[in-house]
């Protein structure tokens, strides 16, 4: 009888031909205070919250940004308002000067 550990090729040395020592161990062999479903339990949570930290932290730069940008139209809101003003001073003004020479012309 043949021994079951003899290789025949050189390249097989490294594989177990006899495949006694595989096992599947699935979600239902393993209890609640398991490493690996605890530390697998950990990844998935570690996932979710860093997720929901990413998406409060893009939140926060999007109000930041949009803050800013309300802030710099209320500027430039405010500035053409006031050179509006000044212009209209200037409007009343020429025409306040129209009508004194229109009225130095009819004399």
């Amino acid at each position: 009888m043949k021994d079951k550990r003899t290789y025949t090729n050189k390249k097989e040395h490294g594989e177990d031909m006899t495949h006694e020592n595989e096992s599947k161990i699935t979600n239902e062999d393993r209890g609640p205070l398991d490493l690996t479903l605890l530390t697998e339990q950990y990844r998935t949570d570690l996932k979710k919250y860093q997720d929901r930290e990413s998406l409060y932290i893009q939140t926060e730069n999007q109000l930041k940004g949009t803050k800013q940008i309300a802030i710099d139209m209320a500027a430039t809101v405010t500035k053409l308002d006031r050179r509006n003003q000044d212009l209209m001073k200037e409007i009343n003004r020429l025409n306040e000067e129209i009508q004194l020479l229109e009225m130095q012309i009819k004399k």
